[in-house]
């Protein structure tokens, strides 16, 4: 090891709470009540630097947050009124020096301005949600940064960069309730950058860049009735990745950015649903994808300025969706070699989109309601150059300005 690795973490303030089992007949009867109130004013800073000789294997991560608060029931019922605002920046950097043979590589960068998390097992979750980023930035990196890196066994190198974060899960519970979300940030900015020379394994290299985002689980007989409101009015949500290789037998680089994302899902009860998003942001990924010789090479990107998905694997789903988008969104995929066997390149560019599912064989019932509005431009482009030999090569590009599916579907087997 030629030098060890280093890492500094500034900025974060973080809340737990946690109602415990086994509770009596009144407290399940009125429950219990959580107020929280977070503000960060400066900036929240994670670097990790790693400079390694015949690494066995590499795990390297960073994570700055500036305000976190996780709640969670058990065997009763909570309530939770949270309001987390962020005014300072957030910013998560993993840079790799990789020399020699470097076993299997996880590598990851996340910086977030808010987050929360909340569960209901048997019991009950509502929920009084306010999250604002009014942030200079929100900007996560991760790289290889020597061209001679020998990834022997593959691995993964992600960045990630979030405004305003929401997840929820469900077993044989119930959340309910609102949650409205606002980005003002100047950018939400995620990068990955891979210089290698070898890679005879599967890699991957990924970005992903959101502005708000909110996902919701559940398993058993649990249920879900949200109201949901996001709003981006930043400058920017980009996320870019560049995966280089001399000779990669399977090498991938994808690229995801939403302004606004909403993703709802059950495999029991019922889920209601009210969305309303919002989006004047520009948004862009990209994905760029090189190897000299490759076995299988993929290079994709998809940006989206609002994108809602409402399903359940059961009876009853019923969402009013509304979405506006006035940001320019673009998504450019490409790939170069020289020598090899398969690649594939797909870009996809839409300003809104919802689907929203149920199930067949449960007697399902879909329950819809959508508007949506876009005035902005959409753009992708996919693009494919092999300069000497390739076996098979796919490439495609869409661009949709709104789009909705709806539909009602038996359970996968």
């Amino acid at each position: 090891m030629a030098k060890p690795a280093l890492s500094r973490v500034a900025g974060m303030i973080a809340a737990t709470v946690t109602y415990a089992a086994a509770a009596t007949e009144a407290l399940a009867q009125d429950g219990s009540t959580v107020l929280n109130g977070q503000i960060q004013l400066n900036d929240s800073v994670a670097e990790t630097t790693l400079n390694v000789v015949d690494a066995a294997a590499v795990d390297a991560y960073a994570s700055a947050l500036g305000n976190e608060v996780l709640t969670s029931v058990v065997d009763t019922n909570g309530r939770l009124t949270s309001d987390q605002t962020m005014q300072g920046g957030a910013r998560a950097t993993v840079s790799l020096t990789l020399e020699g043979d470097t076993g299997p590589l996880k590598a990851r960068a996340d910086a977030t301005g808010k987050s929360l998390g909340g569960t209901a097992e048997r019991g009950s979750l509502d929920l009084d949600v306010r999250q604002t980023v009014g942030a200079p930035s929100v900007i996560a990196r991760a790289r290889i940064e020597n061209d001679t890196a020998r990834l022997l066994e593959g691995g993964e190198l992600t960045a990630t960069a979030r405004g305003n974060v929401a997840a929820l899960r469900a077993t044989e519970g119930r959340v309910s309730g609102s949650i409205a979300q606002t980005s003002t940030a100047a950018s939400i900015d995620a990068g990955a950058l891979a210089l290698t020379r070898y890679i005879p394994a599967a890699a991957m290299v990924s970005a992903q860049a959101l502005g708000n985002a909110v996902q919701s689980g559940g398993t058993g007989a649990s249920s879900a009735a949200l109201d949901i409101r996001q709003v981006s009015d930043g400058a920017l949500v980009t996320a870019a990745v560049s995966a280089n290789a001399g000779n990669a037998w399977d090498l991938a680089g994808r690229a995801r950015a939403a302004a606004n994302q909403t993703i709802l899902r059950n495999a029991g009860g019922s889920v209601v649903a009210a969305t309303d998003q919002t989006s004047r942001s520009a948004v862009r990924a990209a994905s760029l994808v090189t190897a000299y010789d490759f076995g299988r090479a993929e290079a994709s990107a998809t940006a989206a300025g609002n994108s809602a998905q409402v399903g359940n694997n059961d009876r009853y789903v019923e969402v009013d969706n509304s979405q506006f988008n006035g940001g320019v969104v673009s998504a450019d995929a490409a790939f170069v070699g020289a020598w090899g066997y398969d690649a594939q390149v797909g870009a996809e560019a839409v300003g809104n989109n919802v689907i929203a599912y149920a199930c067949a064989a449960c007697e399902g019932t879909l329950v819809a309601a959508n508007s949506q509005t876009n005035t902005a431009a959409v753009t992708s482009t996919a693009t494919a150059s092999v300069g000497g030999q390739g076996r098979a090569v796919v490439v495609g590009a869409n661009a949709v300005g709104n789009r909705a599916t709806f539909y009602v579907t038996g359970p996968s087997n």
